[in-house]
């Protein structure tokens, strides 16, 4: 199946979705989440102080819609996301994992 005849148009108050918080090794996240077929829609915002408690090896495309956060590649690279920025990373590309210390809010598909 294409990705054309498996989402039909949707139209998403996000306001209306409801939150999960999921703990960090510090803070917290808040995810509303939508499922299309095989493909995740999150709306995510990570507490002042976010840090994750895992290395992530799931492909993202992640939009930086308010805050900055860092992420941290297994190699020992960083990157800074600010607002109105992206990253895009594959499954299986580039472990990674991220933390801010003043929040950030995000749009992420994977």
């Amino acid at each position: 199946m294409d990705i054309e005849s498996t989402i039909p148009f949707t139209s998403t108050d996000w306001d209306l979705v409801p939150s999960e918080e999921h703990s960090g090794e510090k803070g917290f996240a808040l995810w509303k989440v939508l499922h299309f077929g095989n493909i995740r829609v999150r709306r995510v915002e990570y507490s002042a102080g976010y840090i994750a408690d895992h290395w992530c090896d799931k492909g993202h495309i992640i939009y930086c819609i308010d805050g900055e956060m860092t992420t941290e590649l297994n190699d020992g690279r960083t990157f800074v996301l600010k607002k109105g920025m992206s990253y895009q990373v594959g499954d299986h590309s580039d472990s990674h994992r991220s933390f801010t210390e003043t929040g950030v809010s995000l749009f992420i598909v994977d």
